[in-house]
C-alpha cells in the first residue's frame, strides 16, 4: 500500500445513511450485512483516525425530493427504489449518516439527487481537487453497485484509489469479494481497515 500523504488524501463514505445501513433500512438485507460484518464499525474507526491524521472526510448521500424531480427512471433498480416504504427523501432521518459513523464539524457531505456514483453530477470532483486530493479512499455500501461507480469514476478522472476490503458491504455476502477480485483490485490498491488505522494512528 502506498504512503498516504494525509494533505492529498481523503476519506469517503458511501451512502452510510440511516435509509440504507441504518435499523430502518429501505434494504434491510444489506443493512444487516452492514451490521454484522462489522462494515460500519471499521468505516467509524475509519473516518476518526482519518481526522486525527489530518486526512479529509467527505461523505456521500444518496437521496431524493418527495416529487422525484431530477430522479432517474431509465432502471429497474430506480424504479424499484421509488416504490420502497422507505425512501431516501431529502431533509428525513433516512438521509442523515447512519451510526456508529460521526458526521464531524470539518467532514464535508455531498448529496446527489440522481444516478448510481457520487462522482458524477455533483460538487465531489470539484472539492477534492480545491482541497488538493490525489488519492481517494473509498469506503461504505453496495458492492453491488454504488462503491464499484464510485471506484470507477474517480480512476477516470484522475485520482489514486484504495478500498478497504473490509469497509465496504454488498449482498449477497460474497459479492464483495467477487467485486473486489474481479474488478476492484485491477484499477485500485486493496488494503484493509486495520492496515490504514494502522498508518493513520498516532505517532508514539
Amino acid at each position: 500500500m502506498p504512503d498516504l500523504d494525509p494533505a492529498t488524501t481523503a476519506l469517503l463514505t458511501v451512502e452510510c445513511q440511516n435509509g440504507v445501513v441504518g435499523e430502518e433500512s429501505a434494504l434491510p438485507e444489506l443493512a444487516k450485512e452492514a451490521r454484522d460484518s462489522g462494515m460500519l464499525e471499521r468505516v467509524a474507526a475509519l473516518a476518526d483516525a482519518a481526522r486525527g491524521a489530518g486526512v479529509q472526510v467527505l461523505h456521500a448521500i444518496a437521496e431524493r425530493r418527495p416529487d422525484g424531480l431530477g430522479a432517474n427512471s431509465n432502471a429497474r433498480l430506480f424504479r424499484a427504489a421509488g416504490r420502497l416504504p422507505v425512501r431516501q427523501l431529502t431533509g428525513s432521518p433516512a438521509v442523515e449518516v447512519a451510526a456508529p459513523i460521526v458526521v464531524a464539524a470539518q467532514d464535508l457531505v455531498v448529496r446527489r439527487l440522481h444516478g448510481l456514483s457520487p462522482m458524477a453530477g455533483t460538487g465531489l470532483d470539484a472539492l477534492l481537487r480545491n482541497l488538493g486530493v490525489r488519492t481517494l479512499v473509498v469506503t461504505g455500501v453496495s458492492s453491488n453497485i454504488a462503491i464499484p461507480n464510485t471506484v470507477f469514476d474517480a480512476v477516470n478522472l484522475g485520482y489514486q484509489v484504495v478500498v478497504p476490503a473490509d469497509a465496504i458491504a454488498g449482498v449477497p455476502t460474497s459479492c464483495t469479494a467477487e467485486v473486489i477480485r474481479n474488478s476492484l483490485a485491477l484499477v485500485a490498491v486493496i488494503t484493509t481497515a486495520e492496515a490504514l488505522l494502522n498508518q493513520w494512528a498516532p505517532a508514539s
